[in-house]
């Protein structure tokens, strides 16, 4: 890598200001240029406050589709990449890029193995809004979530998958660029996005992603044709690097399923996995889960990806690929053969409507950080026990007084300064609003606006 860099350096080496001025006019960067940007900021060459210009100006001016392949292969590169050959399965990853109360990939992970698919899951930060798959699973005790990349490789021929923390020889410039976009309102950057997702995944030696875009206010991006452009930029750039890549543009205007925590997640997911759950989840999944064993080659057609999906739903193997996960990790599968295990909270609460109507609009995010502020210990830790559940979704009708959400909590203090959050996310009008339904489930909102693939 020194040499890389050297070389690099030798042959290349602009200032720093002349690159940033050149995106910020709008222009094209060569690879070599783009390499040369990777090196510095893995050095740490690159001062911050230029690196700091230089992630706006991205923002502001985009990267074509070539330069966000480039950067996502140097970015690749900066670390160590797995080889998983010696695996005789398909690996395919599932993406999200965030969601309030989304958690499919708990289901997923676990029932493309139950098909035969290999489904790496490193939590990278672009999939987290808020609560992370691995703080849910976290609740379970015993369930550890850092390992080694030999520890990880190990879990992954075993059984099929594993939810981990990202080990910190993946993609390494990536993390260190993350968090200059944290600090500096960069994150919902459509190609900074494309170039951490696959940066991370193909490191990880994925052949392919099913990627679960989401738009709105649960998630980082916003926008509805951000959202659609993102998957298009998403599934360009992979298959410019020889990766197999599907999109769905999903709404995350409201919670996905009936409950947001950490230990309540969990809880739902097993009831999916045992064939009961929230329709609006169950719908999901088996929309994703059809993507991943279509693009694995398990599935031809749509007709055989959906029995596919549908039978290691209902036969419960992906229950027991879903234990023998959480057992591998160390964690305690009584808790998921008796969910009553887990803690409750000492106080449940309801959020009264404060009129009669129909629910118009839900502010996912607020719901999100309402939950957060309940679940948040002095130690940084999430207490299981919080959160919400019975949410009353976007179109149903309520009465005054009726129950919004109902909110478990173990702190008076915390209660009172999460409260003005979950009042906030809720509008009712008189009218029912305008969404759509499924057509074979007129009470299930239908949450795919796009495929890409």
């Amino acid at each position: 890598m020194a040499e890389k860099l050297l070389e690099s350096k030798r042959n290349l080496n602009p200032s720093f200001a002349y690159l940033i001025e050149k995106k910020r006019d709008g222009g094209e960067f060569t690879d070599e240029e783009i390499r040369y940007i990777v090196d510095s900021i893995m050095d740490r060459e690159m001062p911050e406050h230029q690196q700091a210009a230089l992630a706006m100006a991205i923002f502001f001016r985009q990267m074509s589709a070539q330069e966000t392949a480039t950067f996502a292969e140097e970015m690749r590169l900066s670390g160590d990449v797995l080889d998983l050959g010696k695996i005789h399965h398909p690996k395919i990853a599932k993406v999200s890029t965030g969601g309030v109360g989304d958690k499919t990939t708990l289901v997923l992970n676990a029932l493309a193995a139950a098909a035969g698919v290999v489904a790496p899951g490193m939590n990278g930060k672009d999939e987290e809004f808020v609560i992370s798959s691995v703080d849910k699973l976290s609740s379970i005790p015993g369930f550890k979530a850092k390992y080694s990349l030999k520890e990880y490789v190990g879990l992954l021929t075993k059984v099929g998958t594993a939810v981990t923390e990202s080990c910190k020889e993946i993609a390494p410039a990536d993390d260190l660029f993350y968090t200059l976009r944290h600090g500096t309102a960069t994150i919902p950057s459509l190609p900074l996005i494309t170039g951490s997702i696959l940066s991370k995944k193909l490191a990880e030696g994925c052949e392919g992603l099913v990627v679960d875009v989401k738009w709105g206010n649960g998630s980082s991006v916003r926008d509805l044709e951000q959202a659609k452009q993102l998957a298009r930029t998403i599934t360009r750039v992979a298959r410019s690097m020889n990766r197999k890549c599907v999109a769905l543009v999903t709404d995350a205007n409201e919670p996905l399923g009936d409950s947001v925590g950490t230990a309540l997640e969990i809880r739902e997911a097993v009831e999916l996995l045992q064939g009961r759950g929230p329709e609006d989840l169950k719908e999901l999944v088996l929309k994703l889960g059809m993507e991943i064993v279509r693009l694995a080659g398990v599935a031809g057609s749509t007709l055989s990806a959906k029995q596919t999906v549908e039978k290691h739903l209902a036969d419960g193997s992906a229950l027991e690929k879903f234990k023998e996960m959480i057992r591998a990790q160390g964690g305690k599968t009584d808790w998921i053969d008796d969910p009553a295990k887990f803690p409750k909270a000492q106080y449940v609460k309801k959020l009264p409507a404060a009129k009669r109507g129909y629910v118009h609009t839900i502010d996912a995010g607020k719901i999100a950080r309402g939950v957060q502020i309940l679940a948040t210990r002095k130690d940084g830790t999430l207490d299981p026990a919080v959160g919400i559940t019975e949410i009353r979704k976007v179109a149903t009708q309520v009465k005054q007084g009726e129950a919004l959400i109902m909110i478990h909590y173990n702190d008076e203090a915390k209660m009172e300064a999460a409260l003005p959050y979950f009042r906030d996310a809720y509008r009712l009008a008189p009218k029912r609003p305008n969404v759509t339904m499924l057509k074979d489930k007129p009470n299930v909102r239908d949450l795919v606006v796009e495929r890409v693939a």
